[in-house]
């Protein structure tokens, strides 16, 4: 199912203090929006709207690559309206509407919503209330509420997208929040479990926590291994990592057969958890017959950053007899490293025999193994 994250971010926030909104200000040496916008990347959500007060577009220039930038309206419920209104060309299935105020929302939140939408047409992340409530006048307790049943909403709050649209359409004016509109048009809402950490910046005191937070949850790092096995046939040379390196014999397969480059592209897609080559380029498609295999490694890379992840190293082992890696080395980390968008110093490229033993061993092909390590950028 496709879906788009709208990410609000027009308000003014003036109760968190400050010279400019609190969207704005710097957390952990990034606007607060920046972490909103890579927290729905690093959970799989590659479409993106940003909804911004005209006065923010240029705060915006460095961090909204590949974002749709929609206007903001006087209000909140107008925001929405403007992106939802800016996805009827093109709608997804399903959308999750969230506070740009909400710098740490975990790929988990925003997986728990997605997965009920499956089943309903709206959900929401809410925490059950537990501390005691009281009603206060005038500085005094005048009063206890009973807080069975009650819960403390949290964003993304998330609709399959021609529902929501139209309950907003027929909203007469404002509410206080998604699921109110939602509510007032019929749809059933899924609650589905929050996270302590997904608060919302509203005051001042709330940067230091927010800080700490992003402190103890900085860094991502995902591991992935790949392993691929192509067998010799006729040609006048093999193309290893990206370099055409002469022999007597070609490597067979559905593509160019670039053995080194095919492991390291799966090494990537499962540092991702997102299968495989086959998975995303099937064999049994005639579009992919003879590809050359920069667009796999390409495609990879590219979800990687998507996710709001930066390549940290890649390394492929060839397993051989022949033909000799050594002085093709170089130019095939050379390769590998402009496909991937890193330094050269990042890339390794190295072989080894099987000392004569198995089908390498007796020269019927080339196997690879490859790991790539990726950080949250």
């Amino acid at each position: 199912m496709t879906v788009t994250a709208i990410i609000l971010a027009a308000g003014r926030g003036t109760r968190a203090g400050g010279e400019i909104p609190k969207q704005w200000q710097e957390l952990a040496g990034q606007p607060v929006v920046a972490h909103s916008i890579a927290a729905f990347r690093r959970a799989g959500v590659g479409r993106i709207v940003l909804v911004l007060h005209p006065e923010d577009r240029a705060r915006a220039a460095g961090l909204a690559e590949g974002v749709q930038i929609v206007p903001g309206g006087a209000t909140r419920s107008q925001s929405v309206r403007n992106a939802l209104e800016s996805l009827v060309s093109d709608p997804p299935c399903h959308v999750l509407i969230h506070d740009g105020a909400r710098p740490l929302v975990s790929a988990r939140v925003v997986g728990r919503v997605r997965a009920a939408l499956e089943n309903g047409p709206a959900a929401a992340p809410a925490v059950p209330v537990t501390d005691a409530l009281w009603r206060g006048e005038e500085g005094r307790v005048a009063g206890v509420v009973p807080r069975d049943g009650l819960w403390r909403a949290q964003t993304p709050q998330g609709f399959h997208f021609d529902a929501i649209l139209a309950a907003y359409r027929a909203h007469p004016g404002e509410a206080a929040d998604d699921v109110a509109i939602a509510r007032a048009a019929g749809l059933d809402v899924t609650i589905v479990e929050g996270e302590e950490d997904n608060l919302k910046i509203t005051l001042p005191a709330d940067f230091a926590r927010a800080a700490r937070l992003v402190k103890e949850h900085a860094m991502d790092i995902r591991l992935g291994n790949g392993f691929d096995v192509h067998r010799f046939g006729p040609g006048d040379g093999v193309w290893l990592c990206g370099v055409k390196v002469p022999h007597p014999r070609g490597l067979q397969g559905h593509s160019d057969a670039d053995v080194g480059m095919h492991a390291l592209t799966d090494a990537i897609y499962g540092a991702l958890a997102e299968g495989d080559i086959g998975q995303h380029f099937p064999p049994s498609d005639p579009q992919w017959k003879g590809a050359e295999s920069h667009i796999f490694l390409r495609h990879a890379a590219g979800r990687a950053a998507a996710r709001g992840f930066r390549i940290a190293n890649a390394d492929v082992t060839l397993i051989c007899e022949q033909p000799k890696v050594g002085p093709h080395a170089e130019a095939m980390r050379a390769a590998l490293a402009a496909i991937l968008g890193i330094g050269i110093d990042r890339v390794s490229v190295k072989a080894t025999t099987s000392e004569r033993l198995g089908f390498t061993g007796r020269e019927e092909g080339i196997a690879a193994i490859a790991t790539a390590t990726l950080v949250s950028a």
